[in-house]
């Protein structure tokens, strides 16, 4: 990997104005005070500080009330679309396009009450290739349409499928965000190094958000010699650090997306405690993991400077048709960011995750998700993966859910 310097290509214009004061000049003409206009005045002056201290004390003004404002997040996973979701989605269109709306109908609502909602593209979204699933999956662009119609407002496109279509794929998927959607941050790839350079941000409610997405891998697939695109991995972490120390700096969130640990595991590895301590010693507050496709725990950290960061090891995934019953279980993570706006104090609260269930019956059909919480003993009956049982969620929840973390 060439080395690169970081350049951020964020400034700042202050811009105050002050008043001119001028002293007016001295008129010669005033006439000289008398000693007993002196007197007069002194006299007068004694008559009124004794009226003052006789009178009845007032209260002092008290200081305004800082502002404080607040940021409501909901971050999810993987959106990994695989065949049957874009047959299907082309079937309910009546083969001409494709409606994607079926799929979310009952989690939608989590999306649109955030005041901040971020999610995991798994796959490029582009319409110059024909669509395909695994093992190189590419998908139509009325996918992109559809989940910023959610309401998700920033899109990390860093992880391991980011190359399947190549170079070219790349590229394209960049041109939909950037043509369709200019002013929603989509982070992790990048068409140069100055496109790199140029941070994500966002700002929610008088809080600035910056975004950062790296991958472990990318599948085997590189980017050809002499390109001019930009990928971070998660071995590089000297760039890392830059990237975070900069966002940290003119940003008072900066949001980590790393597509990180072990495929199909619930257990988080040691390198994904090591990086997110790293990342947070760095300065990151949010660090949102995507990669297993399983559900992972999540806890708050103590940064290097004495602060408090969150991160949720692996959100899952939010929308697939994967068949290993580990990857039907996920979760919406959930965070509240609030401003002091006079101290600039930034704080964390209200952590907690959403179980959901990735349903489809019989034959794959019908691919859609449910909150758990509205997920019945006869669903889970008739799940496409018999592998599926109340007994199984409960189980995956308890063991990956922090009993304190866990909504409804």
């Amino acid at each position: 990997m060439k080395k690169r310097l970081l350049s951020v290509c964020l400034a700042a214009l202050l811009l105050t104005s002050c008043s001119k004061v001028q002293s007016k000049p001295v008129d010669s003409s005033i006439p000289e005070i008398s000693a007993d206009a002196v007197q007069s005045t002194t006299s007068a002056t004694t008559t009124s500080t004794t009226a003052t201290t006789t009178a009845e004390p007032t209260e002092e003004a008290a200081p305004p009330e800082p502002e404080i404002t607040s940021v409501n997040i909901v971050c999810a996973g993987d959106n990994l679309i695989h065949a049957n979701i874009y047959r299907q989605a082309n079937e309910r269109a009546g083969g001409d396009g494709y409606d994607f709306s079926y799929p979310y109908q009952y989690v939608k609502h989590y999306i649109e009450e955030a005041d901040l909602a971020i999610l995991n593209q798994e796959t490029i979204i582009t319409d110059e290739f024909e669509p395909s699933t695994y093992p190189c999956f590419c998908t139509p662009e009325e996918m992109g349409h559809e989940v910023i119609e959610m309401g998700f407002d920033a899109i990390s496109i860093g992880n391991n499928h980011i190359l399947d279509k190549g170079e070219a794929g790349m590229l394209a998927t960049l041109d939909f965000w950037s043509t369709n959607y200019p002013d929603i941050p989509v982070y992790g790839g990048y068409k140069n190094t100055e496109d790199m350079n140029n941070l994500r941000a966002l700002e929610v409610n008088g809080i600035k958000f910056g975004f950062l997405s790296y991958m472990e891998h990318t599948n085997g697939l590189s980017l050809p010699a002499g390109s001019e695109c930009e990928l971070v991995y998660l071995s590089e972490l000297e760039l890392i650090e830059q990237q975070i120390k900069a966002a940290k700096e003119v940003c008072d969130c900066v949001i980590i997306s790393p597509h990180f640990g072990v495929e199909t595991t619930n257990v988080v590895s040691d390198n994904q405690y090591y990086l997110a301590q790293l990342f947070a010693d760095w300065g990151a507050d949010i660090i949102v993991g995507t990669q297993p496709h399983t559900i992972q725990t999540m806890e708050y950290l103590e940064k290097a400077d004495g602060g408090q960061a969150f991160v949720f090891y692996c959100l899952g995934n939010f929308l697939s048709s994967q068949d290993y019953v580990y990857c039907l279980v996920e979760m919406l993570g959930r965070i509240t960011v609030t401003k002091n706006h006079t101290t600039g104090e930034i704080t964390l609260s209200n952590a907690n995750a959403v179980p959901l269930i990735d349903h489809y019956d019989y034959g794959f059909a019908n691919v859609r998700i449910y909150p758990y919480s509205e997920y019945t003993e006869e669903l889970a009956n008739a799940h496409g993966c018999p592998e599926l049982t109340i007994e199984f969620i409960d189980y995956l929840i308890a063991q990956n859910i922090p009993e304190e973390f866990l909504s409804e």
